[in-house]
């Protein structure tokens, strides 16, 4: 069967044939449900009759479908096209190990990188009972990003279903490994007992891994003859050449590993896939996904075992996400074992929030995988293969005492840090959410699960309320993570006092809204949940950067560090028994400037480049390093496009450059109290333009490049738009109350401004009426920017989460507006935003952030 463009094979429409092989046909596709692509394996439907051939091709889709790991082939969907089954696997974009050996021998280093990925993919498919049986190169594919995945399991077979001595063979047959009727597994990586007839397991396809090793290896086959006679004969008597001979940079022990892979004798091989992904990983101190990374600390407790102390720390962090002893800071000897970890998500993308289940056993997540929208996950100890909930596009707030959820509706970012739906309630068993409030950022529970504290945006200030309605605590800041205290008295949550900002302090607030701060303020601070004996406060945070680390906090203020790692940890919830759930994250703010998809620079300095600006010539890009490398001021970065270094210009957030480049402007100290300051570029003074007491919000030159435009708030007022005439004079307000400066026109007449109900406005500066700017969607767009002439604005069209970036430019009289261009960086994975666009006034230059999250969730043990 071969099936044109267009097709459809249930809800999926065939965009292109990939290829073809024994096992059927495969095209490229779309999901229009998702908007995802997907690749389907069709079997032709004249062997569909074939009732072994139709056997492995199902087999396939149920081994595969029960498998959740970085390193095997996700199947999403299986079915029947005019009676050929058909299975639905997530597209790969590379190529196959085979495709990659034709290059000749890998690197030790790479080789060894794709066998640990592999063993670990066999590890977890032999922890399911499932064997793949055909493990060789072009069942290995390795994509873009330097993953290997493992291929093909329609040759698998359930182990515990096998039947022993069933008399199945698996020798080859003349016709190929392509033809109908082909027996089981390859020739030249097939293990001795498969060449024998004999049943296969966990240890053949260790032996199949062998061969695929040596080659990777040494760029030679292990066992190739010139007849297939010959080659199981090598296969059965005959050890392959040492690698000496092909390779002579070799680290020491990897000829013993493959050696005891590729033993004759099955039992006297490796074991476990498992153990073989160990002693790798040890020898090469390649890390599997997910790795949490040492820090300096004390020496790890010894333990017993035939490995030497730094392969257990390897072997231990490469077994399905557990954490080595002595990975924490704050243990001393003689105190109490190290926290344990169990790793219980494994695929690429971001989780947005979890919670444990009423049963306090089971989790509930939210997580957007792959790219693909966010969708509600169940995992349970005994069964860690997630399902889905069954509610799409929701994001997980809380779990009440009787399994009741609280879920947030199409949630998106409507800031840097919080991301805000409508808030619903779902039965413990699923269904249709029941709405309740739009616009709520975040919601507990109380403990009687009765009623729901929430978190919502209010006229420009966040309140926390509770019931909704009644407001407990507001600020001009943002509020994070309230979380009911046991008894139910008081809530505790994170208090940031400046949105787009995640800095602030822990506080708890009674019913009768009496706050109290118990932490000194933190650089990033993000997940709160009440200790299980409800004594203390548990949360995330950091003093500096955005690596954040596990602490508690009593109700008299005393904090103290509970666990420490090299990277960032979000807290999630804490269980009765004291099991703690959290993810680990790699996070990353990217920085991209060119003119066209084919002219685009990543600029990226440190780990959090967040733009400011780019100069009207785009030869000049601000921006800010507000993460680990930035410091705990944050620090303001100018770089050249093309120049091979970036200049650090002083400690801040970056707002703007001065219209002859010989100045920015930028916000000192954005957690605590503000000032505005211009740095020089070159040789020059560092001048403070705003008075104290004003907390400034952002910045901007005016063309003539004197005067400063800034939102700020001024004691006893909310927001309001200022200009400063000259540096330390006092601020002038020059809009009226409720709006707020956008970006100033080139002839520095006109400003754009949000009104106090949020629609966009031209204002005259110098007096009049604001005007109504037409087609702008006040809730989906944002002004980027004047183009040149000042009769049009280029606009994003859509949230910072929508990708690509659709920028506009829309005439302000008139409302016509036409597509400028579609942003987008080349490397989308883990891509969750677009913002900050710059675009110079004639078009010709732009700039960008990005936003990367890759999370992984773990039950953590032993927290004391």
């Amino acid at each position: 069967m071969s099936l044109s463009p267009g097709t459809k094979l249930g809800p999926y429409e065939v965009l292109s044939p990939i290829g073809a092989g024994g096992m059927g046909e495969v095209y490229k596709a779309r999901d229009p449900r998702l908007g995802r692509e997907v690749a389907i394996k069709v079997l032709p439907a004249f062997f569909s009759d074939d009732a072994d051939r139709l056997r492995r091709f199902e087999q396939e889709a149920r081994a595969a479908g029960v498998l959740n790991h970085p390193n095997i082939t996700a199947v999403y969907d299986i079915g029947t096209h005019e009676g050929a089954p058909y299975v639905v696997q997530e597209l790969l974009e590379g190529e196959t190990l085979r495709q990659e050996l034709a290059g000749g021998r890998l690197s030790p280093r790479k080789a060894i990188e794709h066998g640990v990925q592999i063993a670990q993919g066999l590890a977890a498919a032999h922890d399911k009972g499932i064997v793949h049986r055909d493990l060789k190169p072009e069942n290995v594919f390795v994509t873009k990003d330097g993953r290997a995945k493992i291929l093909d399991f329609g040759l698998a077979k359930l182990t515990l279903n096998e039947q022993a001595g069933s008399g199945v063979t698996n020798l080859p047959t003349a016709t190929g490994a392509t033809e109908p009727g082909v027996v089981l597994g390859t020739l030249g990586y097939m293990s001795p007992e498969q060449v024998k007839g004999k049943s296969a397991d966990a240890r053949s396809d260790i032996f199949s891994f062998g061969a695929i090793l040596y080659e990777m290896l040494s760029g030679q086959r292990a066992f190739r003859a010139d007849s297939a006679a010959e080659t199981m004969s090598a296969i059965l008597r005959e050890d392959p050449p040492d690698l000496s001979v092909t390779n002579q940079n070799l680290p020491p022990g990897i000829d013993r590993i493959l050696r005891h892979c590729l033993e004759k004798n099955p039992e006297q091989r490796f074991q476990s896939a498992r153990d073989l992904a160990f002693d790798l990983g040890a020898l090469s101190d390649v890390s599997a996904a997910g790795r949490l990374a040492p820090m300096a600390g004390p020496e790890p407790r010894a333990a017993k075992t035939r490995l030497p102390v730094i392969a257990i720390a390897a072997a231990l962090l490469l077994a399905a996400g557990a954490l080595a002893a002595g990975y924490f800071l704050g243990l001393r000897k003689g105190t109490s074992p190290p926290p344990t970890f169990r790793q219980l998500t494994f695929r690429r993308g971001a989780i947005w929030g979890a919670r444990l289940g009423a049963d306090g056993k089971s989790v509930l997540y939210a997580a957007s995988w792959e790219g693909k929208p966010t969708e509600i996950y169940v995992s349970h100890p005994e069964s860690p293969d997630p399902r889905p909930f069954g509610v799409a596009a929701t994001d997980v707030l809380a779990v009440s005492p009787t399994g009741e959820l609280a879920v947030s509706v199409k949630a998106d970012f409507d800031t840097a840090f919080t991301r805000a739906g409508t808030l619903a309630r779902v039965g413990a068993t699923g269904g249709a959410p029941r709405e309740l409030l739009e616009k709520v950022q975040f919601a507990d529970w109380s403990p009687d699960g009765k009623d729901l504290a929430v978190v919502r945006p209010v006229q420009r200030r966040t309140r926390l309320e509770f019931p909704a309605g009644k407001v407990l605590y507001e600020t001009a800041g943002w509020i994070g993570n309230p979380r009911f205290s046991p008894k139910g008295d008081s809530i505790a949550f994170l208090d940031h006092p400046v949105v787009n900002d995640d800095g602030g302090t822990v506080a708890i607030v009674d019913l009768t809204g009496k706050k109290t701060t118990i932490s000194p303020v933190w650089a990033s601070a993000a997940g709160l949940a009440w200790s299980s004996d409800g004594g203390d406060v548990w949360f995330t945070a950091t003093e500096v950067g955005g690596n954040r680390a596990l602490h508690a906090a009593t109700l008299s203020g005393r904090v103290r560090t509970l666990a420490r790692v090299s990277g960032i940890l979000t807290l999630h919830d804490v269980s009765r028994d004291g099991r703690v759930l959290l993810t680990q994250e790699m996070n990353r703010i990217g920085l991209v400037a060119g003119s066209g998809a084919s002219d685009e620079t990543d600029l990226t300095w440190l780990d959090w480049s967040l733009i400011g600006d780019i100069s009207s010539d785009g030869r000049s890009v601000l921006f800010s390093e507000a993460g680990e490398g930035g410091g705990p001021g944050y620090s303001v970065y100018l770089r050249q496009v093309g120049a091979s270094a970036a200049i650090r210009l002083g400690e801040g957030s970056s707002q703007a450059i001065s219209p002859d480049g010989k100045q920015v402007l930028a916000i000192v100290h954005p957690t605590a109290e503000q000032k505005l300051v211009s740095y020089p570029t070159g040789a020059g003074e560092t001048n403070v333009l705003s008075p104290a007491g004003f907390q400034v919000r952002a910045a901007q030159w005016m063309p003539d490049g004197r005067r400063v435009v800034m939102n700020a708030v001024e004691p006893g007022h909310d927001a309001r738009s200022y200009m400063i005439d000259s540096p330390g004079g006092k601020p002038r307000l020059f809009l009226p109350d409720g709006y707020r400066s956008g970006p100033v026109s080139t002839d520095g007449k006109r400003v754009v401004a949000r009104g106090p109900e949020g629609h966009y406005y031209v204002c005259p500066i110098d007096g009049g009426d604001p005007v109504p700017i037409p087609g702008i969607t006040q809730d989906a767009d944002s002004i980027v920017g004047w183009a040149s002439g000042d009769r049009s604005i280029y606009v994003r069209r859509g949230s910072s989460t929508a990708l690509p970036a659709r920028i506009l430019r829309i005439d302000v009289a008139t409302g016509q507006e036409e597509k400028w261009r579609d942003l987008l960086p080349a490397d989308s994975a883990g891509l969750n935003g677009i913002f900050g666009v710059r675009v110079t006034p004639d078009g010709s230059r732009y700039a960008y952030s990005y936003y990367r999250s890759l999370s992984n969730l773990y039950f953590a043990h032993g927290i004391k």
